[in-house]
């Protein structure tokens, strides 16, 4: 069922069960916090499970944490608590914005000397000779955002999405699996960082299989909207010339490409499955919702490894707004009919 039959006394709605897909995009991802931070506000949204990958993997399982020691308002509270960390522990990063930057207002470290010396070493020399420890800033932030331990007793499900160096396929872990480790798998970029072992296999980035994976939502929830809050542009007007803008450029086409095949899937499943079966039924009464901006496309690669708050504090502002307008246009429609038009994308094949 999409919506309980017991109203809500704070907007005399009705609660509708949602399911959340979070895209990964380095501190991009900031962006999804202010979107969750908006959504949480509405009372009569119920999360059923979330589905991440990367920086989306890091939003959910903070939101999931918090949402099980204070409801909604935990919920915000842990992610603007991760987020803060993060901010602060970009301070003493000595990858900054360079006088340039600061001075055209630019988010971007395409001048930043140590930004472009890292950047130059990560296309020549291997990880586990720049960093032979494996150390990762971000393993401390997330041992202090999320109740580990305690992940299992959640109500809401998570799903997070890590690439199988061996096999190149995509593992989904889920609840009473999710450890540190499993974080930093997903969000783990091969040419900045060693892969990470989890039961003797080495995993990579989830965003090669999955960005973020749909289908556990489908079987494994009982909720038939999906919002899915998405971060790498999917087109872009100009073409990319630089070898810096060529490669973002691929690897954005690289990260989406798993997304855009499963909602391909998911369109023609949609259309053939039998409503009146179990698995059949699921398929083909999923409604999609996409939340997105064009904002972030003005960003080059190098802004995704920019933490600072005030940059953070603006894409949580753009994630909030984008979530704001999404709900003043389509919120009567969550629980009743999809907004995003997956057809179309049969018709690209």
């Amino acid at each position: 069922m999409a919506e309980t039959s017991e109203g809500n006394s704070k907007t005399g709605r009705e609660t509708v069960m949602i399911d959340l897909a979070l895209q990964g995009g380095g501190s991009h991802g900031a962006f999804t916090w202010g979107v969750l931070d908006r959504l949480l506000e509405e009372s009569w949204l119920k999360i059923e499970a979330v589905s991440g990958t990367s920086a989306g993997a890091m939003n959910a399982a903070v939101l999931v944490s918090g949402y099980m020691q204070g409801g909604a308002q935990g919920a915000r509270q842990a992610l603007d608590a991760y987020w803060a960390r993060v901010a602060d522990s970009a301070r003493f990063s000595p990858i900054q914005r360079s006088p340039l930057d600061r001075l055209m207002n630019r988010w971007s470290l395409d001048t930043s000397p140590m930004y472009v010396m890292m950047d130059m070493m990560s296309r020549l020399v291997s990880p586990y000779n720049l960093n032979p420890f494996g150390h990762n800033p971000i393993r401390a932030i997330l041992e202090e955002s999320i109740d580990f331990a305690h992940l299992n007793e959640a109500e809401i499900k998570l799903f997070i999405t890590a690439t199988n160096v061996h096999t190149g396929r995509g593992r989904i872990f889920r609840n009473k699996e999710i450890t540190p480790e499993v974080l930093l798998a997903s969000a783990c970029l091969p040419t900045l960082f060693q892969a990470v072992e989890i039961d003797g296999e080495p995993y990579w980035d989830g965003g090669y299989a999955g960005n973020p994976t749909i289908s556990p939502l489908v079987r494994e929830s009982e909720a038939t909207d999906v919002l899915l809050v998405q971060i790498n542009p999917r087109e872009r007007r100009d073409t990319p010339r630089s070898a810096s803008e060529i490669l973002n450029r691929l690897n954005e086409i690289s990260f989406n490409a798993p997304l855009m095949k499963e909602l391909r899937m998911i369109a023609l499943l949609r259309q053939a499955a039998d409503p009146g079966t179990g698995e059949g039924r699921r398929w083909a009464e999923m409604r999609t919702h996409r939340i997105l901006t064009d904002k972030l496309a003005e960003f080059g690669a190098s802004s995704k490894l920019n933490a600072e708050g005030p940059f953070l504090q603006m894409l949580k502002a753009e994630g909030r707004k984008a979530a704001d307008e999404f709900l003043q246009a389509h919120g009567a429609d969550v629980g009743k009919r999809a907004t995003a038009d997956l057809d179309v994308l049969l018709q690209e094949c």
